[in-house]
């Protein structure tokens, strides 16, 4: 009979150590108390929103820098630095004893967000096209990345509360470091892909050029990096406002921990969901559209506990589930030497664009109400659902692609040296 293991495939071993940062670098036990922490430090809803505020406009500052230098140093180097980012921003949090000090470690998150972000998700494309020689897993596998941190997320969520029960919000920090740190160690016995280094003998002026340029050269990528930055804000939205829902319906203490292990979890369906359902079938996107609208109008008039949550789990997990879509039709169209500072300029116009979206959400909140705050959402869903029926697929569907000149071309033309030997035969 055969045994299924957890690592079935050579591609899922060499991820291991991914999963495992993904795993460790996820128990973040001071998430689901931080709100009580800032309360004893002093923290009001306008200071609340001022920080989130700073650490979304370091972002993107951050994000294009850290995708070009993963791009031309080691994608493996750049999660690293995020790693040592939110270790600084734990202990610093930690350590705080005012509002100023905790602010620097908000920054200080804001460094770990920059570094990961469409870092993480190029290791795992360039590892399974290295691996296999094509792109037909990458949304199983980076389903199973999110669906791990999933898990991590809702355990560190259900320990932290019970943890702080026991202690104090402020021992959650001190009890997340040696899970980043492990989760460090992870990463740095991960061996990552090579196919980047193609674009490592280019200048820094022209590698820079040729990243920016990819977007403008093929505009059929515009509606796909759209959808990545509107999906990217609605989970944003309810994960950083969701929570208001239930302070405005008056819930107990109690129901905010099984709420939030329930946004956690919406990783986890939304990654094994996206590995199952067809990208290329307009009925499952114009499903995924109607279900993000429906979720973001119940929002409008419910004030019930349950209701609220499911309607936030699904709208997280049906943005999840479009963005693993998304991801990989970018990632096909992108060479691997420019694949990281592509999708980090992504993850730069997302953070940008919450930015006004955040202040614009929390004045209509406190001058109107949550539920109204909620039109907001059911504005962007309703971006996202026609934007999916304007467009399918809007990128080339190829392997990868490499830059000559101006123009990218299909790897399967240009094989590549560093392909392992499975992909050079795929690729020829």
């Amino acid at each position: 009979m055969a045994q299924r293991t957890l690592f079935p495939t050579s591609v899922h071993r060499r991820l291991a150590p991914i999963i495992a940062a993904a795993f460790f670098g996820g128990i973040a036990l001071w998430v689901p108390v931080e709100k009580l922490f800032l309360a004893e430090l002093g923290f009001t809803p306008q200071t609340i929103g001022l920080m989130a505020a700073a650490y979304a406009a370091v972002v993107p500052l951050l994000e294009i820098p850290s995708g070009i230098l993963a791009d031309r140093w080691s994608r493996r180097g750049v999660l690293v630095l995020g790693n040592v980012g939110a270790f600084l921003s734990v202990l610093v949090g930690g350590l705080s004893s005012n509002v100023a000090t905790y602010v620097v470690a908000a920054l200080l998150l804001g460094v770990y967000f920059a570094m990961q972000s469409g870092t993480l998700d190029a290791v795992v494309y360039d590892t399974v096209l290295e691996e296999t020689g094509d792109s037909d897993r990458f949304e199983s596998l980076l389903g199973r990345v999110r669906m791990i941190e999933s898990a991590s997320l809702v355990l560190g969520a259900l320990a932290g509360g019970a943890l702080a029960a026991l202690t104090a919000p402020r021992v959650t920090y001190f009890a997340t470091l040696p899970f980043l740190a492990v989760s460090t160690v992870s990463l740095l016995s991960f061996r990552e892909p090579r196919l980047h280094e193609a674009g490592e003998s280019r200048s820094l002026r022209e590698h820079v050029a040729t990243t920016l340029g990819v977007l403008r050269r093929d505009r059929r990528l515009l509606p796909v990096a759209a959808l990545l930055v509107l999906t990217s804000i609605l989970t944003q939205a309810v994960f950083e406002f969701g929570p208001l829902w239930l302070v405005d319906a008056g819930a107990g203490a109690g129901a905010f921990g099984p709420s939030w292990a329930g946004l956690m979890a919406s990783l986890g369906i939304g990654g094994a969901l996206a590995g199952r359902l067809r990208s290329d079938s307009p009925r499952t996107m114009l499903v995924l559209g109607a279900l993000l609208v429906a979720s973001a109008v119940t929002l409008l008039g419910s004030s019930h506990v349950v209701v609220v949550t499911v309607a936030q789990v699904t709208a997280a997990a049906g943005s999840v589930v479009i963005g693993i879509h998304l991801t990989r039709t970018l990632h096909d169209a992108v060479p691997s030497d420019v694949r990281s500072g592509v999708a980090s300029g992504v993850g730069a116009a997302t953070w940008a664009t919450f930015l006004p979206f955040a202040l614009g959400f929390g004045a209509v909140s406190e001058r109107w109400g949550i539920h109204a705050a909620g039109s907001l959402l059911v504005a962007v869903a309703l971006a996202i659902a026609g934007l999916l029926i304007l467009t399918r697929r809007a990128a080339p569907t190829v392997a990868d692609a490499v830059t000559t000149g101006d123009e990218l071309v299909p790897a399967a033309v240009v094989p590549s040296p560093t392909l392992a030997p499975n992909a050079t035969r795929a690729a020829a």
